[in-house]
This record gives structure tokens, C-alpha cells and sequence, in this order.
């Protein structure tokens, strides 16, 4: 993969054309779409001119090395801003389509996961992956992606894309008028005086009112947002159901393999690349915590609520998603906002000492957080 993405998914979905049983080159294509979804966000962003440089005074040499700023940027309003993230949701379930069509059990992609290269702007200058990895100490390698890992990037769509169904759920367009001019380099809106006299974070920002108010209205309006398109967080909570799904799907697949090739992702009789190892516990422990996530977001356990003295009473948590009412951050940590979906019920056992113990001796402690991206 060397910065032509666009060219190769072509390629592949020609050669599909003729050779419609060929899983592996199925699974390059639901990659390659995977990672065109971001080439699309960092193309638009380009277009619309991120102040990548000007947002700060004196940016980082790298930053104007891998992101650097249009110098002709079109101007972005509310509905090019909503196009980004519908672009990209549609690209998560396009890629996700593609990978669920794989159904080779020995499947196999092997990757120089480093040396893919992602044009992010558009300006024939491919970003190499290898800075993040020496960013986390890791060198070159190959990783052999197989078929577990075919439900694990399924996974992952359905997680990014149930994100962006929530973005367009809600209405974010006073946000976008009064915060873009930060992130932006021209920007519709009625509040013009605010690209005239915008100036750079610096150092000491908080001493300037021009960007300290631009700050506080930021925070102001990310407590609070009116529900526009309720449908969407419907499909927000079926893409979180479908990453438990896959979640159990990559472990069955994972716990069957009986190679060590180069794993992504080990099971307990494997070495993986990262050099981590999983346990058969571990595995165990978290099909447990998958099991009883799903449990939550079907509203079959109650998320414990934090006001009054009813121990039973919870937040249903599906209704949350499938009735909801505008958001207020301020509201839901009063817990008034909870009022509609309160019901009695058996609460979640992630509350339980039991289920914290057992999470906190496979994974140690704060640990847990790094397998949950991992693990997905």
C-alpha cells in the first residue's frame, strides 16, 4: 500500500470481478476501503483548510511536515461539516460489508503494517505508518492478519460508525458558528468579528479574553445538544450490539487457530508481534465483560444511578438510546436528566467487587483500557 489507495481498492475490486472466491484479495479490499475512510477526513480537512499552522504561534516542524495547511482553503459550513462525518460513517459500513463477505477460515493477509503509506491530504505525499510505531517503541514487521482479525476490523467499523451516527444525531450547528473560526481557515458563519480579530494560542493563552471567551463558549456548548435525527442513535446502538458480536466471533475464531504466525492478536498458545501475552483468563474474563456490555445496552441490567436511596433503581440504557430526549451534560450529573429511563431491575455486575476483582487481576487495573482498544 503506498499512498494510492483509490487505485488499488480499483484494482482488487477488478480482479474480485473475475475471481469472486478470492477471500484474501475480499479482505485487502476491506482494509484498503478501512483506510481510505481517513484519507477521505484528512482530504476534506485540506480542502477546507485545517489551521494546522496557524491555530498556534509556533507549530511543531512535524506537524507542518505531515499536516500542513491549505493555502487556498474553500470555506466550510455546517453541511460540509455534517458531509465529512456522513463520508466517513458510509465509508465504515462500506468497509464493513466488504469484510463480512469473507467466509475462508484460513484466510490469510500478511502486512508490512509500517510501511503502509496513506496520502491523508491528497498532495501525491504518502504518510509512512512507521513514525506511530516508533512512536510506541515498535520497529518494522509483518503481521499476518487472518480470519479472526476479518471480525476484529469489523468490529471496529461498527464502533467508528455507530460514533459517527451520534455526532449526526444531534444538532451541533451553534457549536460549528461559534467554535469552527478556531479550526478553520474560512468559515460560514453570522458571527463574522470572530475571524477578524481571531489570534493563535500561545503559551499563556488564558491572559488573552479574545481566546479564553472563545474557550469558555467552546465548553458552553459541548454540555448541551438538541437530538435532530433520534433514528440515528438507533443505528448508533445496533453498530455498538454488532461490535460485541464481532468481539465474540474474533475470540472463536482466534481460540481455534492452532499456527503462530505472526498473530495481531494471540491466543493463549501463541506469541503475537507485540509481544504481549494473553491468557486463557484473560480471554475468559473479557467474553464475560463483552457478555454483560450487551446485557447493558439491551437494557436487560441497569446501569446503577447515583441519586436517592433506591438501591434496585437504575438507567435503561437501550431506552437512552432508542428514546431520547436532548442532551445536557450538567443535567445527566444532577441525574434529572436520567428521570425518563429510570426503572427497577437487576443492575449491572460491573459494579459488582467480584466482576472489578477479576477485570483487575487479568488486566491490571488502568491496563485494561489499552486491551480494550486492542481487543476491541
Amino acid at each position: 500500500m503506498d499512498g494510492r489507495l483509490a487505485d488499488g481498492s480499483a484494482a482488487i475490486v477488478k480482479h474480485l470481478d473475475a475471481n469472486p472466491d478470492d477471500d484474501r484479495a475480499r479482505f485487502g479490499l476491506g482494509v484498503t476501503q478501512f483506510l481510505q475512510a481517513y484519507e477521505h477526513v484528512g482530504q476534506s480537512l485540506y480542502r477546507y483548510g485545517l489551521r494546522t499552522e496557524r491555530s498556534f504561534v509556533e507549530p511543531h516542524p512535524e506537524i507542518r511536515e505531515l499536516w500542513p495547511q491549505n493555502p487556498k482553503p474553500e470555506k466550510i459550513d455546517y453541511a460540509a461539516a455534517r458531509k465529512i462525518v456522513q463520508t466517513f460513517v458510509d465509508d465504515m459500513n462500506r468497509a464493513e460489508a466488504t469484510l463480512a463477505e469473507v467466509k475462508d477460515e484460513r484466510v490469510k493477509l500478511p502486512l508490512h503494517v509500517a510501511r503502509i503509506k496513506i496520502d491523508f491530504f491528497g498532495l501525491e505525499r504518502p504518510v509512512n505508518a512507521g513514525f506511530l510505531f516508533q512512536l510506541f517503541g515498535q520497529g518494522d514487521f509483518i503481521i499476518a492478519f487472518d480470519r479472526g482479525d476479518v471480525a476484529w476490523l469489523r468490529g471496529y467499523c461498527h464502533f467508528l460508525a455507530a460514533f459517527g451516527e451520534v455526532l449526526l444525531a444531534v444538532d451541533s450547528q451553534p457549536l460549528f458558528e461559534c467554535t469552527a473560526h478556531l479550526l478553520f481557515e474560512d468559515v460560514e458563519t453570522p458571527h463574522t468579528f470572530l475571524i477578524e480579530d481571531r489570534e493563535p494560542f500561545v503559551e499563556n493563552f488564558w491572559r488573552n479574553p479574545r481566546v479564553l471567551s472563545d474557550i469558555i463558549a467552546t465548553i458552553h456548548l459541548l454540555l448541551r445538544f438538541p437530538v435532530k435525527e433520534p433514528d440515528r442513535l438507533k443505528v448508533a446502538h445496533g453498530h455498538l450490539l454488532s461490535m460485541c458480536q464481532m468481539s465474540r466471533e474474533m475470540w472463536t475464531h482466534f481460540s481455534a487457530e492452532t499456527d503462530d504466525d505472526n498473530e495481531w492478536i494471540p491466543n493463549s498458545k501463541q506469541r503475537g508481534v507485540l509481544g504481549v501475552p494473553v491468557t486463557a483468563d484473560m480471554i475468559k474474563t473479557w467474553l464475560a465483560t463483552v457478555a454483560e456490555a450487551e446485557l447493558v445496552l439491551e437494557g436487560k441490567r441497569l446501569v446503577p444511578f447515583w441519586r436517592g436511596t433506591q438501591a434496585d433503581r437504575g438507567i435503561n440504557l437501550k431506552r437512552v438510546f432508542y428514546e431520547p430526549t436532548d442532551i445536557d451534560i450538567l443535567l445527566w450529573v444532577q441525574g434529572t436528566a436520567a428521570t425518563p429511563y429510570l426503572e427497577k431491575g437487576p443492575l449491572t455486575k460491573f459494579i459488582e467487587p467480584e466482576m472489578i476483582g477479576r477485570i483487575d487481576r487479568q488486566f491490571g487495573g488502568m491496563n485494561f483500557i489499552r486491551f480494550v482498544f486492542w481487543f476491541n
